[in-house]
């Protein structure tokens, strides 16, 4: 039962499922080694069912690399490809060799070996961190491009210790959960190339080549036969500061590819129980990336439940991502299911029975299922409806104002049915995957032209606006209105309801210059810049004080106990404080959230103004009873630049101005609170 290479007193146990095998050879490598030094073929009597296990004695691991060779039928009609030519990576490998150097391709002749590793980690009883949903604020890196530039001052460069050194920093900022994208061992060196003689590499890391294994390159130092060790240790560190981490899992498609792709573990082991096939025995390609994982199949769901189980158990993982998770929901044959049973084990395994379960729900095949995922209660979405209306209407399409006023209330018309409320919401405007939050304001198309492919990959519904300039420029009214605009998206973003996620770099307007699909740009085109960190020290640091006030004032995070003073829960209007009909044609949207935090012993009342339209709004504030009066909190258009007031202002008048594309804030409390 102990899958995959386990080192124990005496030796190493070695055991391999293969469902169409009628063979299996252990192949033993010294270090660095193409040919084996010992083929051992398992014997039958060494077999139950389905699974090879076979414990080898006085073996030392500190040189030792492994693979196998399975003897079965090549019958590509069924979608068996079992050949004594193929090696095969151990699907369970907790290390894979020749991945250490990023960048440097495998010397092992195409094939994929994997090393026995020991578990040594001492976690020093840190239980698994579980921060509520509700109080969250997710921060996506990818952990190469997070501190690989120099200007991020990091001794260990894009590292997970360069992350620990970034602790403090992520503490200021306010961020409570870290979601790091793939570092499931995946080989950037694959599908390599050159353009404009600029080296492209695979470096996002969605195509994954050992789920049980870490990326050895992200690991500052080796760490042979105790991989592992520096992610280990980065997330006892984080957790200690009340940062949790949470993975971003790709199990909808694999490094193999398509009919054209490698034989790395899965092809060769059980191609036609891992992979969905056409009549024509092609590779069904829901993914976009030349395979699709049948996860509905009774052994592939086992293989990924042992996967979560194991990130949870050994690594202390506080939650995962799944990455086209609509793929999910499919049946053997791609349809989609009302219950698919992968989702429902999921759901109710005891060993995640706390882990945070965020799906993207939709995939490549077109099954967009945004307030339709199967969720059992369960499941939070990453909510593209969010991103896409609030986009829209920060730049001016007025008439996603009623869809707006949903998706700020935490998308209960999404959610409301069967589903958590707004704690199945995650709330994101940016992410790896489009334009960063600066780039957002200065194009109105994607420049993915270094990516080689003619500007014809990436995202064509932006729903940018570049401000009146396409690019860089030394406009500064150009440079103030793109600066207001982020600050109106970090508010609203900050005052909805459902777990807000931020992009890494969004908080300093990290550029990619125009670029909204870096997935192969290892360079300055992905990498954080972090001079921008003092260049726009201003807008950091409105962007953390926004953070904070979230925290600060659980009403816009949870609907809490009704207000002492008579204030409705939450109340959208327009202009007119007692206008509940939002419309198309409605030019500004005004948030009341007012609940009784316990806590505090007080009411908590916040009021979000937002004025997308190209002209100034006039608003009357809604009334509120003695002593309180409403005090301005944030104003995206204070001609002074300084959009956060820690001393909020009194605000005695019955009504005030918005000037165009402009958000404020504020908060009701007695005069001199």
């Amino acid at each position: 039962m102990r899958m995959g290479a386990t080192p124990m007193n005496g030796g190493v146990n070695f055991t391999l499922c293969s469902h169409g095998a009628t063979g299996c050879e252990l192949l033993l490598y010294h270090r660095n080694e193409t040919e084996p030094f010992c083929v051992l073929k398992v014997p039958d009597s060494y077999r139950i069912g389905k699974t090879w296990s076979i414990f080898i004695y006085d073996l030392e691991i500190e040189n030792l690399e492994y693979s196998y060779r399975l003897d079965g039928p090549w019958d590509p009609e069924r979608g068996l490809f079992f050949s004594r030519d193929n090696i095969i990576l151990d699907p369970y490998a907790k290390a894979v060799v020749g991945q250490r150097m990023w960048g440097v391709p495998r010397n092992l002749q195409g094939n994929y070996h994997a090393r026995v590793v020991e578990n040594r980690f001492n976690w020093h009883y840190n239980p698994i961190l579980q921060n509520p949903m509700e109080d969250s604020v997710i921060y996506e890196l990818h952990v190469r491009g997070f501190s690989y530039s120099p200007t991020s001052g990091v001794k260990d460069p894009g590292t997970f210790a360069g992350i620990i050194e970034k602790i403090p920093y992520l503490k200021e900022l306010g961020v409570t959960a870290v979601e790091l994208m793939p570092i499931f061992e995946f080989d950037e060196t694959r599908n390599a190339r050159e353009v404009n003689d600029r080296q492209l590499w695979e470096y996002w890391g969605y195509n994954t080549v050992a789920y049980f294994a870490p990326n050895t390159s992200y690991a500052a130092s080796a760490e042979h036969n105790t991989e592992g060790r520096e992610l280990k240790k980065m997330i006892r560190k984080l957790n200690a500061h009340g940062i949790e981490v949470i993975l971003d899992v790709v199990f909808n498609h694999t490094a193999e590819g398509d009919e054209n792709g490698a034989i790395i573990n899965f092809k060769g082991l059980d191609n036609n129980v891992f992979y969905m096939m056409d009549g024509q025995h092609r590779y069904m390609n829901f993914s976009g990336c030349g395979n699709t994982v049948r996860c509905n199949d009774p052994r592939v769901q086992d293989y990924i439940l042992e996967c979560l189980r194991y990130w949870v158990i050994e690594y202390h993982i506080s939650g995962f991502r799944f990455d086209l998770a609509s793929i999910m929901t499919r049946d053997v044959d791609g349809r989609p299911m009302q219950n698919p049973p992968i989702i429902e084990r999921i759901v109710n395994d005891p060993i995640l029975a706390d882990t945070k379960l965020i799906a993207e729900s939709w995939d490549a095949g077109g099954l967009y299922q945004v307030g339709a995922f199967p969720a059992h209660g369960r499941w939070a979405e990453w909510n593209g409806k969010y991103r896409d209306d609030v986009r829209g209407f920060l730049k001016g399409d007025l008439w996603l104002a009623p869809a707006v006023a949903a998706r700020i209330a935490g998308s209960e018309d999404l959610y409301g049915n069967g589903y958590r409320g707004y704690l199945s919401s995650v709330n994101f405007l940016t992410c790896h995957d489009g334009f960063t939050l600066r780039d957002l304001y200065s194009y109105n198309e994607k420049h993915n032209e270094a990516n080689g492919w003619n500007n014809t990959d990436g995202q064509n519904d932006n729903r940018s606006w570049n401000c009146g300039v396409e690019g860089e420029t030394d406009d500064a009214a150009v440079i103030a209105l793109r600066r207001r605009m982020a600050g109106n998206a970090i508010t609203v973003l900050m005052c909805s309801r459902g777990t807000p996620m931020i992009l890494a770099g969004d908080e300093f307007l990290n550029t990619q210059g125009g670029n909204n699909n870096s997935y192969c740009q290892d360079n300055e085109t992905s990498w954080l810049d972090w001079s921008g960190l003092e260049s726009s020290r201003d807008f950091f640091e409105f962007y953390r004080d926004v953070i904070a006030f979230r925290k600060k004032h659980p009403v816009l995070r949870k609907v809490l106990p009704p207000a002492r003073c008579g204030l409705a829960p939450l109340k959208i209007t327009d202009q007119d404080p007692n206008n509940t009909n939002v419309t198309q044609a409605t030019k500004l949207l005004m948030a009341l959230f007012a609940g009784y935090e316990e806590s505090a012993g007080k009411d908590d009342v916040v009021l979000l103004v937002i004025n997308p339209h190209w002209e100034a709004q006039g608003i009357r504030f809604p009334e509120i009873p003695a002593p309180l009066i409403w005090h301005k909190v944030i104003d995206t258009a204070d001609e002074s630049g300084a959009f956060f007031r820690r001393d909020p202002l009194p605000v005695r008048e019955s009504g005030t101005v918005l000037k165009e594309r402009s958000v404020s804030v504020y908060i009701a409390q007695p005069a001199g609170a």
